[in-house]
């Protein structure tokens, strides 16, 4: 049974906060370090997902888990919305994110480091003959080298593997930014204990409108630190809990359709013309 929190029947805080269950095959389901092996050789597993995220600085009001977090609950939101068997690896934790290093507590490695070991995890799942799997990404450092390994294990393997970020596919009147109004909002809805309401104001006042220092088309910022004294990019005041629900579910209806589409499609590397 899925511990319940208040505002939370799905019990995915408690997963990612850590609180350990288990979901038995043929329910739709499974977090695969909560299972034992031998329910996972009994599944049949239609879909692995590797949700994938940074520990990096999110301004004085959000903690710096942010973009595993929200990758963790979108992978898991979709995983119990599909109508497959679906299996929810770790989220990676550390990513591309050297830009906030300034920033006490931020983490990263390189994006050799990081493609290697994403790609190796992955090439682990593909080894239990789970052909298709989705990298379910909550941050943009991240971007180029999942989309790099996707391809190259789906070249390498006769396996499918697809990058999905999930703040790529939801559409909201409000600016991206760091830290601001969007990621806040889905904080709001899917982790509201971690989040410092009463720190909006100054995250705003003291942030940046922007992300970068650009002229022309071109950044001459290489960190974060140099256009942002608290790490905060936008006015997490605007964000709210119903506007964190609408995103989840738009990220997640994107992401359910992925999934259809990944398995509609052949695994089978096409042939020489």
């Amino acid at each position: 049974m899925v511990p319940a929190i208040a505002g939370d029947p799905a019990g995915r805080r408690a997963r990612c906060i850590g609180t350990v269950y288990a979901i038995a095959p043929g329910t739709g389901r499974m977090h695969l370090a909560d299972a034992t092996w031998t329910d996972l050789d009994e599944a049949d597993v239609d879909v692995a997902l590797l949700p994938v995220g940074s520990t990096e600085q999110h301004g004085p009001h959000a903690p710096l888990g942010t973009d595993y977090l929200t990758a963790a609950a979108i992978a898991d939101s979709a995983a119990e919305a599909a109508k497959h068997e679906v299996v929810v690896a770790p989220a990676v934790p550390i990513g591309v994110a050297e830009e906030h290093r300034q920033f006490t507590g931020t983490m990263w490695v390189t994006p050799d480091t990081f493609r290697a070991y994403v790609r190796e995890a992955v090439e682990s799942l593909l080894g239990h003959g789970w052909d298709r799997v989705v990298l379910v990404n909550g941050h943009g450092g991240n971007v180029p080298a999942i989309e790099e390994v996707a391809a190259r294990l789906t070249r390498d393997h006769d396996a499918l593997v697809a990058p999905f970020t999930w703040f790529e596919a939801v559409d909201v009147d409000l600016p991206m930014g760091h830290a601001g109004a969007v990621e806040t909002s889905i904080l709001l809805a899917s982790y509201p204990e971690l989040v410092h309401e009463e720190r909006f104001a100054a995250a705003a006042d003291d942030g940046a409108d922007r992300w970068g220092d650009w002229v022309g088309s071109v950044d001459l910022a290489q960190d974060s630190a140099a256009f942002t004294d608290n790490g905060a990019v936008g006015d997490p005041g605007e964000a709210s809990a119903d506007v964190g629900d609408t995103l989840e579910e738009q990220a997640r209806e994107a992401l359910v359709s992925l999934l259809d589409a990944v398995l509609d499609r052949s695994t089978t590397t096409p042939a020489h013309k």
